[in-house]
């Protein structure tokens, strides 16, 4: 059965947008999650449906009416993992470049998802919904690196919090095109869909996101760079969209640049990750080692 909830807004609450207060309110529920039930007309304001954006009023009474969990239909799958840290809370799992974070058209089978399945026995979270359990943030099929992965809701909450509040330290390395006449710098663009292609982002004013990377030239090797990147915020493609935007490609991005001979899409590794654990409130970092594809990469642009 359905679970249902009631929120009557208070004065001092007047002129907030409704899904920030729900998710405030019913901490089990991310905001993302909370405008999910508003387009399915799952949330109500006095009996009547709301657009994501509304903003209420005092007095207005809102139902929330939470579905029951769907039967997961995704096959856990014995698929080796690299797991560099795990507790009852949370996993952090280094991703092979190639493979795909959760189901989808074209790829039902042997995605990390489906690898999740079988080594959690069915503990993760079910905040993200039944396609992408225990998924609080992704990384493309052709990046490699780490990600973390939430066992239950409370540590999804908690975890999700700590990206919206920039405090989820995210670092990347990769090889861009082109040389760079500033060793450092900072890319602020927001980011959307693109309006002709659905499948690709872009930096836009229109329907967009803030969007902010830093970034910093680790070695120049002529016509490449070698840089780290540090995201502020985490839009799809974002790193991948920013570097197009300023001319320097990701290497091997056919999507926002173009292929290059001998690699299998982008050279982009998520080499560092940081976060408060949800439950002990301990400081965590770990870092991967740059993987044999990168470094074959750098020994190629070296000798160039």
């Amino acid at each position: 059965m359905s679970e249902k909830s009631v929120i009557e807004v208070q004065s001092e609450e007047t002129g907030q947008r409704a899904d920030k207060l729900i998710s405030e309110k019913l901490s089990e529920l991310t905001r993302s999650a909370v405008q999910g039930l508003i387009e399915k007309g799952g949330i109500t304001v006095c009996g009547k449906n709301i657009a994501k954006n509304y903003k209420v009023k005092n007095g207005d009474v809102i139902e929330i009416e939470i579905p029951e969990p769907e039967i997961l239909d995704v096959k856990a799958e014995e698929i080796p993992l690299d797991i560099v840290y795990e507790d009852d809370d949370l996993l952090v799992v280094n991703k092979p470049k190639g493979m795909v974070v959760h189901p989808a058209h074209g790829n039902y089978t042997g995605t990390l998802v489906n690898a999740l399945m079988y080594h959690c026995k069915g503990s993760l979270s079910g905040i993200n919904g039944v396609i992408r359990p225990g998924i609080v943030h992704r990384i493309d099929k052709n990046t490699s690196g780490l990600l973390i992965v939430a066992k239950n809701d409370s540590a999804h909450v908690m975890l999700s919090e700590q990206i919206k509040a920039h405090s989820f330290t995210r670092e990347y390395e990769a090889v861009a095109v082109g040389a760079f006449k500033d060793t450092a710098g900072t890319i602020d663009a927001p980011i959307g869909r693109h309006h002709t292609d659905r499948k690709k982002m872009c930096v836009t004013e229109k329907n967009s996101k803030h969007a902010v990377t830093h970034y910093s030239v680790i070695k120049q090797y002529g016509g490449f760079a070698h840089l780290k990147l540090r995201l502020e915020t985490g839009r799809t493609h974002q790193i991948r969209v920013h570097l197009s935007y300023i001319g320097h490609h990701v290497l091997g991005d056919d999507v926002y640049g173009k292929a290059y001979k001998g690699l299998d899409g982008q050279c982009l590794h998520a080499r560092k990750i940081g976060f408060i654990h949800p439950t002990t409130k301990e400081n965590m970092e770990f870092e991967s080692e740059l993987p044999e594809y990168f470094e074959s990469i750098l020994r190629k642009i070296g000798k160039m």
